[in-house]
């Protein structure tokens, strides 16, 4: 097959002897066998030029996915006996990316020497393809594309939480519905503002969007925010951790199980996994849900 398709790319037996540093007739030999082994003609072939019979054509590319797969396989098995090696590109939303994958992905190239690392910031959701990312992760809701692969590295368990002062002055939220008695610190992007959410058996999520007159993009900003007293925050608990064990923060509605956001790592589809990326998906997958609780 390998013979057949080169001889097809390069359009003639002995462009494809060249480069395969076999003799003409001896890709003559292996075409001659394909065709008698399939009792079908794959080339027409003249003392002037060649080309490939409709059947051939069909042929053709079928054998260039069985050698496409052939090839993989093959790399696969190279790797496992290997280091990862290379540059790994991947794009991230900006905090959760800086506290949190980051430091996997770095400790992971400091076992491995010849990892390269080349990792992006935005909140923007960059394409894979557009890029030229090997990795993208993505918190919340993931919309379905074709192309794409995703596994779930993460879940952000999310809470609501002010500072002991606003407590003392505004009074504690004992259920959901107390919420809208109080002044919140909203996160909104491009003129749009994010529903807090609390799950419910058996139901959609139940969405609430508090009454603010302080609306952030960033979380990290709202955390501060919360712990000046400015008002009631829904926050991933992995940012607040250390303001709560501080004392700078209080974690309110102790009854209401958090939201859950989902976080992913999504890649191309491919014939095979790289071994850089597959290391990196299984460092993250590993390490993210303790750093998450």
């Amino acid at each position: 097959m390998a013979v057949f398709v080169k001889a097809a790319d390069l359009g003639s037996f002995a462009a494809a002897a060249d480069a395969l540093d076999l003799s003409g007739p001896m890709v003559g030999k292996h075409v001659r066998f394909l065709e008698q082994r399939l009792g079908v003609r794959l080339i027409n072939r003249t003392t002037r030029r060649q080309s490939l019979t409709e059947f051939g054509r069909a042929y053709y590319d079928r054998c260039r996915s069985v050698l496409a797969e052939a090839e993989a396989a093959d790399a696969l098995a190279a790797e496992q006996l290997s280091e990862p090696r290379g540059k790994l590109r991947v794009t991230m939303p900006v905090l959760f990316g800086r506290r949190c994958v980051a430091p996997v992905l770095l400790e992971l190239a400091g076992r491995h020497p010849q990892l390269e690392l080349d990792l992006s910031f935005s909140d923007s959701l960059t394409e894979l393809s557009d890029g030229g990312f090997d990795l993208a992760i993505r918190t919340g809701t993931l919309q379905d594309k074709a192309g794409l692969i995703a596994r779930r590295i993460a879940r952000q368990r999310m809470i609501v939480c002010a500072s002991p002062s606003y407590l003392a002055t505004h009074g504690t939220p004992r259920e959901i519905e107390d919420i809208g008695k109080h002044q919140a610190i909203l996160y909104g992007r491009s003129g749009h503002a994010s529903p807090w959410l609390f799950p419910r058996d058996d139901q959609p999520p139940m969405q609430l969007m508090p009454v603010s007159r302080f609306r952030l993009d960033d979380l990290d900003a709202i955390a501060d925010a919360a712990a000046a007293g400015m008002g009631v925050a829904w926050l991933p608990y992995w940012l607040v951790r250390e303001r709560i064990q501080a004392g700078a923060l209080v974690p309110l509605l102790p009854n209401q199980t958090g939201f859950l956001y989902d976080g992913y790592a999504l890649w191309l589809q491919a014939p095979y996994l790289p071994l850089k990326v597959r290391l990196a998906v299984d460092a993250l997958a590993a390490a993210l849900p303790g750093l998450m609780t």
